[in-house]
């Protein structure tokens, strides 16, 4: 072989070249391989000095050089590995930013397959998972402690001021680091002599940071439910015991509990629990953020000594203390929203998630992940159970276990043996039926008031917040809208403005129309404030209270209405979809639906099974105590499977149904959706690049050879929404790999000019379709 040199270069080479065993030594260096939030997002590796060898680890934050930037960049450490530095200038990590681990080696794991399937970067994968009061460590302050310096001599003590004298005696007799605060008040002396002592080294400083303990940490108590003992009912028992025997076979499986409204199913979770507990194990239990209700807190806090509740109400320093007490194995039991499947316990041995059936569970911002999903990942690469419980399962659910992937608990039968409630159908379309105008119709108003004369209390459910859904004309046809959205401002009368429920936007109700300046301007359509305004005048003699978004926003407001309603204060509840789940208030003798249709017409594939897991989980609110319970369900498609099945509470029936529908274009969960929306100010140039998108999809789904459906680009049915054009593609499969791998394909290098301003988002496994 020749090398190109002559002789002589050669003999120089072998002589000033060191031997081949240092080479290789030198050769392995370690590093670690850092993902960022913010573009470029990595991951890349860096060299990791020999002093940061031993505490750097994955899961933690670091700060490295990237680019031509002066200061250390924050990143997240995936993976630590050895590695050969022969070809490449590695730069060196700069710093470590936590002290320790924030997520250990089995979240890391789960970040990177969530990266990989919501196509998301692994950076904000990081940032949802640990929460941002977590990352700035909210609620903590630094606080300097003091150490005597080693070897001091009673001489030495004794040329000291008098002041400075007793403050070191009282450190040295004390044994332990003290703060300057702490100081002053036992040695009677203010800051000074400390500073003296500092700046003469005789007292050696150390910086901690630690929570403080200002923290309000909010105590709420259950909402006045008496306790009881329950006695399991045998379903039940059967139940519990095909739950255990999965937490103790120490695999991976997911188990699905379809219990009707009102069988007990919350018992069951805690009887588990305790198992798992008793065992030194924790749980997760996850519920819609709709009902973290006290009732819901009240259970489990009276059954376990340390509960860490999360919610959206809570405060960064709250919400920081509970994650720190989390992480250090505190807490026996974590229940919260969504983003508690991401809760830190060092012993995870169930996941629960409640309702699963609640589109709640899935986030709609970046990363758009599912937490039935990520549940399921986690609970199989911890070989855990997964319990899913629902009254009303998810297509998805459901046919997981026709098809062997979960296995079916039932408990067909409420507890104590109670009935079902009748379901009665109101026809909208039937002119007597409707009664004089406004929303409750004859029926329901006799029904509201022989229930107030039997001392019962009434839920009445409309989903749609606002005093009027839409503000028109009647002279031109002007329809008030929002300028950003498109969409029709909804009308409030508290405070009396318009605003939209989609970006916030708000106007004060306008007094004529703002294009012809007609002033008999119509508000149309329905709002609970409407409602309410109604109910007061039909049912004077009533107390009423309404539960919606806008009523509940302060801390506390749930607790406040939903323990009066217990107590008896409040007869007519009325609200949006919140009042529909989880509740369980003996003396609900009737629940009247005053539009079943709502949601009924919607372009989405799931607005059938939306509609009926709505009426049949708010027709479950009622008949829970020993006087039963009746439902009326006002509608003008009462033919409509989906309500025909609700009313006679047949799951089995409408998942028949349904699967026929779903089977004839393969939608989930027989095949796959994912949607691509993309959005821009300029309608054009969105169009533009969503005509790109889809030429670069068409050609990576030849180049795979793979069987997946384009549907687009076309503009979903809400066209614009916070003032920018929106178009949307939908790709459709019968494999979910197949879907994501003609994304990635098509979309790894794809750029668009940030002058534009356009976007492009990618949803797996998409919710909402509007």
């Amino acid at each position: 072989m020749d090398t190109g040199l002559g002789p002589a270069a050669q003999s120089e080479l072998f002589e000033t070249n060191p031997p081949p065993w240092e080479l290789a030594v030198e050769d392995d260096v370690t590093l670690a391989s850092i993902v960022f939030s913010r573009s470029p997002h990595g991951p890349y590796d860096y060299r990791i000095p020999d002093s940061l060898r031993e505490e750097l680890k994955p899961g933690m934050r670091v700060g490295v050089p990237l680019g031509h930037r002066k200061k250390p960049t924050p990143g997240w450490c995936v993976a630590v590995k050895e590695g050969k530095a022969v070809h490449r200038k590695l730069r060196d990590v700069a710093e470590c930013l936590d002290e320790s681990p924030l997520c250990d080696a089995s979240l890391v794991r789960l970040v990177m397959w969530m990266s990989h399937y919501y196509q998301v970067p692994a950076g904000q994968v990081f940032d949802t998972l640990i929460p941002s009061s977590v990352r700035t460590a909210a609620g903590t302050k630094q606080t300097t402690y003091f150490t005597p310096a080693k070897g001091l001599s009673d001489a030495e003590l004794e040329k000291l001021p008098a002041k400075q004298q007793v403050v070191m005696r009282f450190l040295i007799s004390q044994n332990r680091p003290m703060s300057s605060a702490e100081l002053a008040v036992a040695a009677k002396c203010t800051a000074d002599p400390i500073k003296r002592l500092k700046k003469k080294n005789l007292i050696v400083p150390e910086v901690r940071r630690e929570m403080h303990s200002g923290i309000r940490i909010l105590a709420q108590t259950n909402d006045g439910e008496t306790e009881r003992t329950h006695h399991l009912t045998e379903q039940q028992t059967a139940a519990l015991g095909r739950i255990t025997a999965a937490v103790d076979s120490g695999r991976g499986r997911t188990l699905l509990l379809h219990g009707v409204t009102g069988s007990g199913k919350t018992e069951v979770y805690i009887r588990a629990i305790e198992h798992v507990v008793a065992q030194a194990g924790s749980a997760i239990v996850m519920v819609p953020e709709i009902s973290l209700t006290p009732q819901t807190r009240g259970r489990f806090e009276s059954r376990f000594e340390s509960v860490a509740v999360l919610h959206s109400q809570m405060s960064p320093s709250e919400r920081h203390f509970h994650w720190q007490r989390i992480r250090r194995g505190e807490v026996q039991v974590v229940i919260g929203p969504r983003s508690a499947v991401f809760a830190p316990l060092p012993n995870l041995g169930l996941i629960v998630l409640d309702e699963e059936h609640d589109t709640s569970f899935k986030q709609d911002t970046q990363p758009r992940y599912h937490a039935r999903k990520v549940a399921h990942a986690r609970a199989m690469s911890l070989g855990i159970p997964l319990l899913l419980g629902s009254a009303t399962p998810s297509m998805e659910a459901w046919h997981a276990t026709q098809s062997g992937h979960a296995e079916l608990i039932s408990m067909p039968d409420r507890v104590a043996g109670r009935p079902m409630p009748d379901v009665q159908l109101v026809d909208l379309r039937v002119r007597d039926e409707r009664g004089g105008g406004g929303a409750i119709s004859r029926p329901l108003k006799l029904a509201v008031d022989e229930t107030l004369r039997e001392k019962g209390q009434a839920i009445l459910l409309l989903n749609r917040r606002g005093f009027a859904t839409t503000i028109q004309c009647p002279a031109c046809g002007h329809v008030v809208a929002c300028p950003d959205c498109d969409m029709p401002l909804t009308h409030h009368r508290d405070g009396g403005k318009a605003m939209c429920h989609y970006c916030d936007y708000t106007i004060g109700t306008p007094p004529w129309c703002p294009a012809c300046r007609f002033d008999g301007i119509r508000y149309g359509g329905l709002g609970t404030q409407k409602l309410e305004v109604e109910a007061k005048a039909k049912f004077p003699h009533a107390k009423i209270a309404r539960m919606d978004g806008d009523t509940m926003k302060r801390p506390g407001s749930h607790q406040r209405v939903l323990s009066e309603f217990r107590s008896g204060e409040i007869d007519i509840l009325l609200g949006t979809q919140m009042i529909a789940k989880g509740l369980d208030f003996p003396n609900v003798l009737l629940v009247g639906v005053i539009n079943a249709d709502s949601a009924l017409h919607f372009p989405d594939f799931r607005a059938a099974e939306r509609t009926f897991q709505l009426v049949t989980q708010v027709a479950g609110r009622t008949g829970r105590g020993d006087r039963g319970g009746r439902v009326i369900v006002q509608t003008f498609t009462p033919e409509h499977p989906a309500i025909q099945a609700a009313s006679r509470h047949d799951y089995f029936k409408f998942v028949e149904e349904e699967m026929v529908n779903r089977r004839k274009f393969n939608y989930p969960p027989l095949g796959s959706v994912a949607r691509i929306i993309i959005r821009g100010p300029v309608e054009e140039k969105t169009e533009a690049v969503a005509d790109s998108i889809l030429a670069r999809l068409e050609s990576a789904r030849d180049l795979l050879n793979s069987e997946v459906r384009i549907l687009g680009p076309a503009p979903p049915p809400i066209v614009r929404l916070r003032g920018k054009y929106r178009f949307h593609l939908l790709l459709q499969a019968t494999e979910a790999a197949v879907v994501g791998e003609t994304i990635r394909r098509a979309l790894a290098d794809f750029k668009t000019d940030p002058k534009e301003e356009i976007e492009f988002l990618v949803d797996i496994d998409p919710v909402n379709l509007l």
